[in-house]
């Protein structure tokens, strides 16, 4: 997916309010609303929360509650809608945020704070015992964070686009999004700055100012005229280890993790690598009990849409069926873990995904997220006298592995250059997944492949993997890849993304500078999820190049620390691609399988 859909979808937005769907939304409805209710921590901070109960309520019910940064009214919808189904509901301004007391430190806080709301309401009149949550983004993490606390009373979590520390913000792959001091800014105070955050043209202009200056990009927060601590502190922390594993549950919290956990993410929802990060880590720890009750929804929305679905999403169409009705979903699930009823019609296994493309449009299931790719096929890259430098003049994704020894292909990428826009949109960040101009006027600055069209409709679902085999003349830099399926109209839809910073093609948790010269296999292996039918005569198109973009913190190719480099540190790098008998540089694509449907 473009790189601003990357970020600005990404990691903890949801700021905007997200309604509940109108056709889920009684007309009249009546409940019995309580604003200001004090909830106590064991600290004596004191958070701030809004009521919504049942008209009337006579016995005690489950309690569903949302913990939000972003100023609680604005899931006033929701708490409407459960409470009209004979729930309760509260909606929770976090720590240091809208109305509660306390100073606010990002995602870090809500553990210990989640459990004591959990075991707090527990103790109510108007609570039966049983408590859960609901939310997406920040709301989906902390309900991981919340549940590795093991509060008893905790029943069921229903995490939705739930980013992970470390995996997928404040960074991707170790590299920083400039996102994240629009975001910081959004939650500075103690009320939402939501017309300086939605202020695109703001943004990308402050953005602008520090990449054209040729700053360090530890000087951002400065830049945009809101030095901030927090984005300091994260900063000082470039690669996952120690730090970012303490906002996640240990090893040996995922094991003891058994309660019904219901993970919902999308196709181009920008914090499905956080999502699916916890569900695995889960599924591979927990007992067999335990995942046996984790159930896997990936549908095709974007980072909103997991919440409140659209049928299109920047240029692309889901068709109808994509349009779940979510609180009826979510009420489904808490209707079955919280009141024994049945389970949802709607997930007819372990793991429901959604595949598109033209007369694809349906709903498919499996009984484990690896039963749904059947194979992998890998295509071979591939170039004639090592000329594959632009759309129109570009290598192939070829079916047979390469014979012999090849010429390989080769780009430049000067950190100076500030007119490269491959993965970028216009000024303003406004972006299409079918806009093929940025990568058209990219043309000589990057390495473009494409298969021959394909000779009957042809199902991928699963995660793609690039394996190629790369010599650099300076010892780091960033690299992308896209992936694209190219229509026989000529018609092109971004379907896939990856990003390297090479002193981690050893592994995200130590940096391993690069050996000049030395050949050597780099593997992109963070594709997203997707599910896709590429139709009867269309081809696909991988493009490979540098990461340049005012959206992303710059890699000077110095190899110091990229954080304090600056335009006195750049250096020129020749990145060198082999596709040869010994080097056989490969995009491997997972092959559908069968849908399967069967008992939840």
């Amino acid at each position: 997916m473009p790189l601003r859909s990357l970020l600005l979808a990404s990691a903890l937005l949801a700021a905007a309010p997200v309604l509940a769907d109108g056709a889920n939304q009684p007309a009249t409805v009546s409940v019995d609303f309580q604003w200001g209710v004090k909830i106590p921590l064991r600290d004596g901070v004191k958070l701030n929360a809004t009521l919504y109960r049942p008209p009337g309520q006579q016995a005690p019910l489950p309690c569903i509650f949302t913990l939000t940064p972003y100023i609680a009214q604005k899931y006033h919808e929701r708490g409407m809608y459960f409470a009209s189904h004979d729930y309760v509901f509260l909606t929770i301004d976090v720590r240091g945020r809208g109305n509660s007391e306390g100073a606010f430190a990002p995602l870090l806080q809500e553990a210990r704070d989640g459990y004591d709301i959990v075991e707090w309401l527990a103790k109510q009149p108007y609570c039966n015992g049983k408590v859960t949550m609901w939310g997406g983004s920040y709301a989906g993490y902390d309900q991981w964070a919340t549940a590795k606390e093991f509060p008893a009373h905790l029943a069921t979590i229903v995490p939705v686009a739930s980013p992970r520390p470390g995996v997928d913000f404040p960074f991707t792959s170790n590299i920083y999004y400039a996102y994240d001091m629009q975001w910081l800014t959004l939650t500075s105070g103690k009320t939402a700055q939501d017309a300086i955050f939605g202020d695109a043209t703001f943004w990308s202009r402050q953005f602008a100012r520090l990449s054209d200056a040729h700053r360090p990009f530890k000087e951002l927060d400065a830049v945009v005229g809101n030095p901030s601590p927090i984005f300091q502190e994260w900063l000082a922390h470039p690669e996952q280890g120690a730090y970012w594993d303490s906002y996640s549950p240990t090893p040996e919290q995922f094991a003891k993790l058994d309660l019904p956990i219901l993970t919902i993410t999308g196709q181009y929802d920008d914090d499905q690598p956080g999502a699916m990060s916890f569900y695995r880590e889960h599924m591979h720890r927990a007992s067999a009990a335990a995942r046996n009750r984790h159930y896997l929804l990936i549908g095709p929305w974007d980072h909103a849409g997991t919440r409140t679905p659209t049928e299109t999403y920047e240029g692309v169409s889901f068709g109808a069926a994509s349009l779940v009705d979510m609180n009826a979903l979510h009420k489904d699930w808490y209707d079955w873990t919280l009141k024994g009823g049945k389970p949802p019609t709607f997930l007819k296994n372990k793991v429901t995904y959604y595949m598109l493309g033209k007369g694809a449009e349906d709903w498919r299931y499996a009984p484990a997220l690896e039963a749904i790719t059947a194979s992998v096929k890998p295509m071979y890259l591939a170039s004639a006298n090592g000329r594959s430098n632009s759309v129109y003049a570009s290598g192939q994704l070829a079916t047979d592995a390469p014979g012999g020894a090849v010429k390989p292909d080769s780009y430049v990428y000067d950190p100076l250059d500030t007119h490269f826009t491959a993965w970028d949109g216009d000024e303003e960040g406004a972006t299409s997944l079918t806009d093929q101009s940025g990568l058209l006027g990219a043309s000589g600055q990057l390495l473009v492949y494409h298969s021959a069209p394909f000779e009957q409709d042809t199902e991928l679902a699963g995660f793609p993997k690039l394996s190629l085999w790369l010599s650099l003349n300076q010892p780091d830099t960033d690299l992308a890849a896209f992936l694209y399926e190219i229509k026989p109209d000529g018609s092109s839809i971004r379907i896939g993304s990856a990003l390297l910073r090479t002193r981690y093609r050893l592994g995200l948790r130590e940096a391993v500078l690069v050996k000049p010269g030395a050949i050597e296999r780099y593997d992109l292996d963070q594709f997203s999820f997707l599910a896709r039918r590429i139709g009867h005569g269309s081809r696909l198109r991988l493009a490979i190049g540098p990461l340049n973009t005012k959206y992303f913190e710059k890699n000077y190719n110095s190899g110091g620390v990229v954080a304090e480099e600056s335009g006195k540190d750049a250096r020129t790098v020749t990145v060198t691609l082999y596709h040869d008998t010994a080097h056989p540089s490969a995009l491997y694509l997972p092959m559908a399988a069968p849908s399967t449907p069967g008992k939840p």
